[in-house]
């Protein structure tokens, strides 16, 4: 049978016999037809171990037990004695395809005719440095002109002043700085504050000790423990003083007591959210405290079931008109704006409707 070329040997076929005849059938055998159904095994077959897949090749007798080091000094030694093989054709250095070539751009020309004068090349060439640095101004050049000339201009100042096109064009000149002071530290005497807060004294209506930083826990725990009796105190304010929970844990229990304070800014301290937690819930029993500051605490993120205590507690609040906190979560940022805007609202139409009934 012919198939495009192929040609297919034709094959006798095997009638059925007896296994039991197998010993009949070998003996009808010769010595080269037996040694090649020995040889005639299935390398895939799973079932055999590796040794049985496939009989022995090589005829030659074994030369000895396996050596490493002598079979790779036998290998490189053949190898550097074989010969190379011939190259069919021999390499020639050759560039095949286009070989690109950037296009060269043609050069601006102003003026199709150089010789051609025009009114403006006298003015232009008599016009002082200044006076071109306000012509790019006006015409909208603002490349050709630093920070200081561009914002000049904007503002309809003169900008001759500023400097003209001394270094690269476009470069930006930094202005002079301008010297802030410092905010003066923070002078308050603790140890009179204390004793001020402690003796209920009617002149002391605010007590700032922000950015106090040599304030021990026990002075912060006296100030917080005077308010329990304290009637005059209305603002507190105690950012950055290195407060921390076990300090903030008291301040609840004077909230509870005192119906006076008005605002208390504990921010840019080390408060956890459960303290803030307790402190909400202390605000919402006296309902007096009108502005709370939270802000920038060390942890800064409260976590979500936080956050969702919080938004409880302050849809229950209506005296607060300001929460200084940030939220992670979007849906207690809005709902507590809300919230605050309403109590906001609430206080104007009762105020408005205070005024009406005085009228």
């Amino acid at each position: 049978m012919a198939m495009d070329g192929v040609h297919l040997k034709a094959t006798k076929e095997v009638e059925d016999f007896d296994l039991d005849d197998i010993d009949k059938i070998l003996s009808q055998l010769s010595a080269e037809e037996i040694e090649e159904l020995n040889g005639d095994f299935d390398p895939d077959n799973s079932f055999l171990p590796p040794s049985q897949r496939m009989k022995a090749q090589t005829t030659k007798d074994p030369t000895g037990p396996y050596k490493r080091e002598k079979l790779l000094a036998f290998l490189e030694k053949k190898a550097k004695n074989e010969k190379d093989w011939e190259q069919m054709k021999p390499y020639v250095k050759e560039t095949k395809g286009k070989v690109y070539k950037p296009k060269e751009e043609p050069k601006a020309q102003i003026h199709e005719d150089e010789s051609v004068q025009t009114e403006w090349d006298d003015i232009l060439a008599e016009a002082t440095e200044e006076e071109l640095v306000d012509l790019a101004a006006v015409l909208g050049f603002h490349g050709m002109l630093n920070q200081t000339q561009y914002y000049a201009s904007l503002e309809s100042e003169s900008i001759s002043h500023t400097g003209g096109f001394s270094g690269p064009p476009g470069s930006a000149k930094a202005q002079a700085l301008r010297l802030v002071p410092a905010e003066p530290p923070n002078n308050t005497d603790v140890e009179e504050s204390i004793k001020q807060i402690q003796g209920n004294d009617a002149k002391l209506k605010t007590l700032n000790l922000n950015n106090i930083k040599n304030i021990s826990n026990e002075r912060q725990m006296e100030i917080i423990e005077g308010l329990k009796s304290n009637t005059c105190l209305e603002t507190l304010e105690m950012a950055n003083v290195a407060m921390t929970d076990k300090v903030a844990m008291t301040i609840p229990a004077a909230l509870k007591a005192n119906k006076t304070l008005k605002v208390l800014s504990i921010e840019s301290n080390f408060v956890s959210g459960d303290c803030l937690v307790e402190l909400l819930k202390a605000i919402n029993e006296n309902q007096t405290l009108q502005e709370l500051r939270f802000a920038n605490q060390k942890p800064e993120a409260l976590g979500n079931k936080v956050e969702m205590k919080v938004l409880k507690l302050i849809e229950a609040n209506t005296s607060l008109l300001k929460f200084g906190i940030s939220f992670e979560f979007p849906e207690p940022r809005v709902r507590v704006h809300d919230k605050i805007q309403n109590n906001n609202d609430e206080l104007r139409k009762k105020r408005l409707g205070d005024a009406k009934t005085e009228s």
